[in-house]
């Protein structure tokens, strides 16, 4: 069997290479990277009108909500803290489009970092603006352990505590409609999240992409292999 196309998205900003210096549409290399390893094709999916999400994601096997900018609080009814980033308003609109029409359609959807929150706010879920200690610094990976919680999606893929690769000063507050935690940091942080099945939904916090553990990205490329037979 062909191997499953998985759609991930991308960060729209200025950028330079060569003689070049304008806006693109990004994707750091370990995201088609880890897709790859995991038994995959990868393809970058970029900021588009939101009325074109459903028609995109039909021709996806299954969907990545990658990392990147905080989600603007205003996506969830909350005045903005003074270390909450700036918003990436077209990047917003977009994958909150692609994440109703993969949940619609039931196609394998996972979320990294930002991703995972901008599930649960397409839910109608909140989010926390800032928390100290999910990195190492300004551009920094930190490292934590994160423990699953018995019986979810992730433990099955994930039964044990794991030590994962995270960066961020975002999470979740209130849990979107018909979310469940699926796994914690030790201080109490909801590290992942998940939609109960029949379809494959899962949130990470952390960036698998920056690590050498593939199980959570199989579990997706599994889940786009059944899903394209039908």
């Amino acid at each position: 069997m062909s191997k499953p196309l998985i759609g991930v998205t991308t960060y729209l900003d200025q950028a330079r290479w060569g003689v070049w210096d304008m806006p693109a549409a990004l994707l750091p290399a370990p995201y088609p990277r880890l897709v790859q390893a995991s038994g995959g094709y990868a393809a970058m999916v970029p900021p588009d009108d939101p009325s074109a999400a459903a028609g995109v994601v039909a021709r996806l096997d299954a969907l990545v909500v990658a990392g990147g900018a905080d989600v603007e609080p205003v996506r969830y009814g909350a005045a903005p803290d003074p270390r909450t980033g700036p918003p990436a308003r077209e990047r917003d609109a977009w994958e909150l489009a692609l994440i109703e029409a993969a949940i619609a359609s039931g196609t394998p959807l996972l979320g990294i970092c930002r991703g995972m929150q901008l599930l649960n706010v397409a839910l109608g879920g909140t989010l926390v603006q800032h928390l100290d200690g999910h990195t190492d610094g300004v551009g920094v990976i930190g490292r934590h352990t994160v423990k699953p919680v018995p019986g979810t999606l992730y433990a099955a893929l994930a039964p044990d505590a794991a030590t994962v690769p995270t960066y961020h000063h975002q999470a979740v507050d209130r849990l979107g409609d018909g979310l469940a935690p699926s796994a914690y940091a030790e201080d109490g942080t909801v590290e992942a999240l998940e939609l109960p099945s029949p379809g494959w939904t899962l949130g990470v916090q952390w960036h698998p992409e920056m690590g050498d553990d593939l199980r959570v990205m199989r579990g997706l490329v599994t889940a786009a292999r059944a899903a394209a037979r039908g």
